[in-house]
């Protein structure tokens, strides 16, 4: 199965960018731990990130037919895109948002996430490590959609 990992503004500046808030893994790092997950589970992996609204939607829209799930920081798009959101929910996926730091102790204008009424869960606050439990969540997701497959097919 395959999984599009999207990640928005500022992504690419991890590791120089409020190392306080934010530590000091690159998203370079990130994403090599993500790939050795996916390869050591037999999955496929994919990387996008973006700084531009437009295209997080466009590389969304592209996940449908093409991908089994999503895992996605919006970043400071969380908490203002419709857009996003309704993307996320028109290509009917598992989807499952990671913060590096923990929203909902941060500003007022960063604790709602517009994005989370349509992913199967988040995952906030643990670092640059919450990739890797998305990682764990999406494989278990990817698990029960083949186990209700071949439930499906014994009938």
């Amino acid at each position: 199965m395959k999984i599009m990992v999207i990640q928005g503004p500022n992504i690419n500046m991890l590791g120089m960018r409020e190392p306080a808030i934010y530590g000091v893994m690159k998203m370079e790092d990130i994403h090599k731990q993500m790939k050795a997950v996916a390869d050591q589970s037999g999955n496929e992996i994919e990387f996008f990130q973006s700084n531009f609204e437009g295209e997080i939607i466009d590389k969304i829209q592209e996940c449908f037919g093409t991908c089994d799930g999503i895992i996605i920081n919006p970043a400071a798009y969380t908490h203002t895109s419709l857009a996003i959101r309704d993307a996320l929910a028109a290509v009917s996926l598992p989807v499952i948002e990671v913060h590096i730091s923990n929203i909902a102790r941060r500003e007022e204008l960063r604790q709602k996430s517009l994005i989370a009424p349509v992913t199967a869960g988040q995952i906030i606050g643990f670092g640059p490590v919450g990739y890797h439990l998305a990682m764990i969540g999406m494989i278990q997701i990817f698990e029960q959609i083949k186990a209700a497959r071949a439930e499906q097919k014994a009938e």
